[in-house]
Parts: C-alpha cells; sequence; structure tokens
C-alpha cells in the first residue's frame, strides 16, 4: 500500500483476507492512512484500488466472512470475467506471451515448430481441455514444454506428452462418478441400455454443460469445430438440445443435477 501512494494498487484474491487484514485496507482506503507490519505509526498513502477474487462476495458477507463496509467500497464496479474455458480465443495469443516470457526468465528463446503448434492448439481449443486453473495452467503448460525443449524449439513429441499430462491432470480432478451422474440422470434401467460408446458420449456432453451457464455457452464450445467450418448461422444450443432430447434430457434437469452437487 506504500508503493501505491498516487498509484493503483491491485490486489488479488482478496476474499481469502482475514478479518484484521480487512479492516486494515477499509481503513487505508477510508483514511488514506494506515500502520506498516512493524511500525508505531501510520504513513499516509492515497490510491486507487482495484481487487480481484474467485469467491461471491455477496455470498462471503451474507455468511459473516466479509466485511460489508468493506464490500461496499469495493464495489462501485464489478466485473465478471469468464474462465479461460469460454473464451478459447484468447489461447492462442496468450502462447505466444507465455512463450515470450519464459524467455525473458529463462534467457533463451523458445518457439514450435509447426507440427507441434498445430497440435498443441487443436487440444487446447477442444472441449477436451478444461483449463480448471485458467491462465495458471496454460503458463505451467507452456513453461513444461519450453524446459524439455532442447534447441529452443518444441516438437511434435514434446507437444504430445504435454497433452497426456494435462488429460491425467483434468482426469483425475474431474467430478467423480460419471457413471453415478449418468444413473441419477437416466436411472439404472436406462442407463443398463446404453451402449458404451452412448454412455461415454453423453457423460462428456453432460461434464460440458455442467461448466458453463447456459445451453447456448455448452453449445458453442461443443460445436466449435463444425461451427467454423460451416459458412452459414448454425444454432449450437439447438443442436445441443437435441441431442439431450435423445436420451429424455434436458438442461434444466442438468443444471439441477449441478446445483445438488454443488450446494
Amino acid at each position: 500500500m506504500r508503493a501505491a501512494d498516487k498509484g493503483i494498487l491491485f490486489l488479488d484474491e482478496i476474499g481469502e483476507l482475514g478479518p484484521d487484514k480487512q479492516a486494515m485496507i477499509l481503513g487505508a482506503i477510508e483514511e488514506k492512512r494506515f500502520v506498516p507490519i512493524g511500525a508505531d505509526k501510520p504513513v499516509a498513502s492515497a490510491f486507487q484500488l482495484i481487487a480481484g477474487t474467485n469467491r461471491d462476495l455477496a455470498t462471503e458477507v451474507a455468511a459473516g466472512r466479509f466485511r460489508e463496509d468493506l464490500f461496499a467500497r469495493l464495489n462501485l464496479w464489478s466485473f465478471s470475467l469468464p474462465g479461460l474455458a469460454d473464451r478459447r480465443e484468447d489461447i492462442e495469443p496468450n502462447l505466444e506471451f507465455e512463450l515470450r516470457r519464459h524467455a525473458d526468465e529463462a534467457g533463451r528463446n523458445i518457439a514450435f515448430n509447426k507440427e507441434a503448434r498445430e497440435r498443441y492448439l487443436a487440444f487446447a481449443l477442444s472441449p477436451e481441455a478444461t483449463w480448471r486453473a485458467n491462465f495458471r495452467d496454460l503458463g505451467a503448460s507452456v513453461t513444461r514444454m519450453a524446459t524439455f525443449a532442447a534447441g529452443g524449439r518444441i516438437i511434435e513429441p514434446i507437444a504430445a506428452e504435454e497433452i497426456l499430462r494435462l488429460r491425467r491432470l483434468w482426469g483425475a480432478q474431474a467430478e467423480p462418478g460419471q457413471d453415478g451422474v449418468l444413473e441419477t440422470l437416466l436411472g439404472e434401467a436406462k442407463l443398463a441400455e446404453l451402449d458404451e460408446f452412448d454412455r461415454m458420449q453423453l457423460a462428456a456432453t453432460i461434464s460440458v454443460c455442467q461448466r458453463h451457464p447456459s445451453l447456448s455457452a455448452a453449445g458453442r464450445a461443443l460445436f466449435a469445430a463444425s461451427r467454423a467450418a460451416k459458412s452459414g448461422p448454425t444454432n449450437d444450443a439447438d443442436r445441443l438440445r437435441k441431442y439431450l432430447s435423445r436420451f429424455d434430457l434436458d438442461w434444466a434437469a442438468i443444471r439441477n443435477l449441478r446445483a445438488d452437487i454443488t450446494g
């Protein structure tokens, strides 16, 4: 806060701060003075504050975990940013950014060869890539590949190994018991009638639906490649709705199931 005097202070994950730190920040905002850690006298600092959080601060206030008066100060302007999986157009330019950042830190330039880049981006832009930790996942992925890039080139075997690693990582973090999810939605008898192929495809589709806020958003993620290949307009939501109806499912049933799981 001292360094931000006459400037802008960005505090990430402000929702993780405890009551004492929340009180200190509120005082600094309102009084433009605070007592630094280890000091016995306050110092002046006038700054603009931008804060980031993965938490719903209104919910945290209602639960008594975040100060209502501090939330009122922070909530002058609020912006909700979608996760990386919901803005895949940002993946390719940030791939280049991460390579440049690694070059600055490691002191050597790294680049993809054509085949490795195409293979990695095909996976990164597909619904299979969940990017659960958003840009942290992407940055760590690029760092791993760059570390193994002998001669400064990320070749196809390196990209393939990284794709395999990400599949394992996100598979281990996936919501447990997809068969249990299908049984809840379809019932034991109907689930038993499905071929393994249909079971796996439906489970993957439901998993994508559970990660998106609307039928349209889930449809865009599922049918991105075929939509890009067509010149005319497409209705991804209707296409997904028709697919789900084959199993007597609808969006409401899937969202209600998600609410039961997360609630």
